[in-house]
């Protein structure tokens, strides 16, 4: 009758509490690829039934490859200036730190790695390497001083012989040379153009390519092919980006993660916990038996070492989190347990964006900068094996004029000399100029092949983000809706209890399968946000300024 008349007046009183779902997604609702210029353009394009050119120019060197049949042009810059900033260039800006007490967004962690992190720092000191290789290929045009002393103070014909100057190689080939000697001593009939008179010799000269390496020589290769390679380094650093931005985004979504299991532990413990004091209160008064008390517990123990464990998974993805996300003198800064935020409310790819978003991806993806780099280099070894067919013909001009006292009666060295002088050679077969050919052809059809898959394999790239992107998005779709219906279900269950109409077990298992729906929801979201950044990835969004 006790016991009646106590269920009525909780009837009666209208003690119903509050539904507590578990809400995983917020109202906030980023887009997964923002407009960038490049799309804007691919889109007016593809609407305005234009053909859209898929095969792109290298964006770092801002020209277009260059053809074996114009290699032989002589590049803008001086070979022998250097003014290469030896220090890697400043990051972008990392923005603002987010306001104390807010969660920790991706864009503050993304903007870490682009100020912050150690690899991409040591990416940007192969600029540097590259800059020293060019260099050093730059030292073929180096001004060269030459000296000799060559003595012979005994003998029959005793002779003293100084001579110094100084040769200037010549960017358009060839060389020019000026120097000086002085030769005395009673000099062997046989070697009488060594002696001069008494206040020595100046000699200018200047040796110069009339058909052979003419338009492209060695040096030449040698120092376009170390521009190429200068920058080469350029798509290799934007790799790089892209992967550490992948990984961080990553990172930062197991962290996302981890604090939303972290805070489904906490909501399904106060849960029991709120349950302590009205069970204790009726086991005391005879409204319960005492397993009951007992069940709840151990309940609360339970869900106390889970929270433990969610605890250390959530400071353990921080810290890995840490790794990526630094402060302004690039120390690792471990984001506190309230920084973790909701996961945003996921945003679908619009289908029809999918191949503008290929094109803007075969424009932007590092590989096809890559690619055209090395068919520049390419372009010119094929002008250097060509070079290499053409007859070797020098022409040597050379003045000389004797100063001082004459050193014969004669006076046959004190007339100004001028000689004038053409070599010739070539190989008759040439096969050394024409494997070089031959090989060169082979490597360019390799690279053609080359391109033509990594193209492909770029629109696959994107293209399977899209579909992962597509596939968890409904999947998070339904795990909410799961979420919401076994909310509903133990909110009810907790509901009876209370009114005496079901018991712990029954509240236990629908709590125990709401908060697994919960999990589920966390993984789906954790998926449809880690296919985000490789969709990221995949369109080569991040780059250095």
């Amino acid at each position: 009758m006790r016991r009646g008349l106590i269920y009525l007046m909780l009837v009666l009183s209208g003690c119903a509490a509050t539904r507590n779902r578990l809400d995983l997604l917020s109202d906030d609702s980023p887009t997964v690829a923002t407009k960038s210029p490049e799309r804007e353009y691919v889109e007016s394009t593809v609407v305005a039934g234009e053909e859209v050119d898929a095969t792109i120019q290298l964006t770092a060197l801002e020209e277009k490859p260059t053809p074996a049949s114009e290699v032989n042009s002589e590049p803008a810059e001086d070979p022998q200036r250097d003014e290469d900033n030896l220090t890697p260039p400043e990051p972008m800006p990392m923005p603002a730190s987010f306001p104390m007490g807010a969660s920790l967004p991706l864009d503050a962690v993304i903007s870490s790695v682009y100020q912050s992190y150690p690899m991409l720092e040591a990416a940007l000191y192969s600029r540097n390497v590259a800059s020293g290789e060019r260099l050093s290929a730059a030292g073929a045009w180096d001004t060269k001083l030459k000296a000799a002393s060559e003595n012979g103070p005994t003998g029959f014909y005793q002779t003293y012989r100084q001579s110094v100057g100084v040769i200037q190689p010549l960017f358009g080939g060839g060389e020019v040379f000026a120097g000086y000697r002085i030769g005395r001593g009673d000099f062997e009939p046989w070697y009488k153009e060594r002696e001069t008179n008494k206040s020595g010799e100046f000699k200018v000269g200047a040796n110069l390519p009339l058909v052979q390496n003419r338009s492209i020589d060695e040096r030449r290769a040698a120092i376009w092919r170390a521009n190429y390679g200068r920058q080469l380094v350029e798509p290799d650093i934007h790799a790089q980006l892209i992967g550490f931005v992948q990984e961080a985004s990553y990172a930062y979504w197991d962290w996302v993660a981890a604090g939303e299991r972290y805070r489904i532990a906490e909501r399904v413990l106060k849960l029991a916990e709120d349950r302590t004091d009205r069970i204790r209160d009726q086991v005391e008064q005879g409204f319960l038996d005492p397993p009951e008390q007992t069940d709840n517990l151990r309940l609360v123990s339970e869900r106390k070492a889970k929270l433990a464990e969610s605890e250390q998974k959530l400071n353990k993805a921080a810290i890995k989190l840490s790794l990526y996300y630094r402060d302004t003198q690039g120390q690792p800064v471990v984001p506190a347990i309230d920084d973790a935020p909701e996961f945003p409310k996921p945003q679908l790819v619009d289908d029809e964006e999918l191949a503008v978003d290929a094109q803007i991806a075969l424009s932007q993806r590092p590989e096809i900068a890559l690619l055209n780099l090395y068919q520049q280099q390419l372009d010119v070894d094929y002008a250097q094996a060509r070079n290499q067919l053409l007859p070797a013909l020098d022409a040597v001009l050379t003045a000389s004029q004797d100063t001082g006292t004459p050193t014969s009666k004669k006076n046959d060295k004190g007339e100004f000399e001028l000689d004038a002088s053409l070599f010739f050679e070539v190989p008759i077969q040439r096969r050394k100029a024409l494997g070089k050919l031959r090989s060169i052809e082979g490597k360019v059809s390799q690279l053609n092949a080359k391109r033509r898959l990594t193209e492909n394999k770029i629109v696959a790239d994107v293209q399977t983000a899209y579909a992962s992107l597509t596939a968890f998005y409904e999947q998070a779709l339904q795990a909410q809706a799961a979420v919401a219906y076994a909310e509903d279900l133990a909110e009810r269950e907790r509901l009876n209890q209370r009114l005496g109409a079901s018991d712990m077990l029954k509240v236990t298992l629908r709590e125990q399968y709401a908060a697994e729906s919960a999990l589920k929801a966390v993984d789906a979201l954790l998926l449809y946000f880690q296919a985000q950044a490789d969709y990221r990835a995949a369109l080569a969004q991040d780059r250095l300024p």
